[in-house]
């Protein structure tokens, strides 16, 4: 079973960076779109960035410019660069795999991301 480990997160100010990682128990990559969601207190999950196996990373409006995912094939592992972070990107997120054939899908248990002052 395909397992996703997620970290990187913590407690940043305004306008720092961190970035997170996901570490996949297999290779993958050719047969899953990799995504990251976010989570905020009351929200609901929402997708924000993502990669298929061609490697093309796709950002949503919302973190363009400040976010960026991208994949060491090597390492099994996707990241997400987060720059100039705001209080409203303070979220638990999320990995995700979803298989290009059919609904499976896994989850990572997430990671708490807080930027605060």
């Amino acid at each position: 079973q395909v397992q996703l480990v997620e970290s990187g997160g913590g407690l940043v100010p305004p306008g720092g960076s961190l970035k997170l990682s996901c570490t996949t128990s297999e290779h993958i990559f050719s047969m899953y779109t990799m995504a990251w969601y976010r989570q905020a207190p009351g929200k609901e999950r929402e997708l924000f960035a993502r990669m298929g196996p061609g490697g093309n990373g796709i950002v949503a409006d919302s973190v363009k410019g400040r976010f960026t995912i991208s994949r060491d094939n090597a390492k099994n592992t996707v990241y997400l660069q987060m720059n100039d972070l705001k209080p409203e990107d303070t979220a638990v997120y999320y990995c995700n795999a979803k298989h290009l054939i059919g609904t499976f899908q896994v989850w990572g248990r997430g990671t708490q991301v807080t930027v605060s002052s």
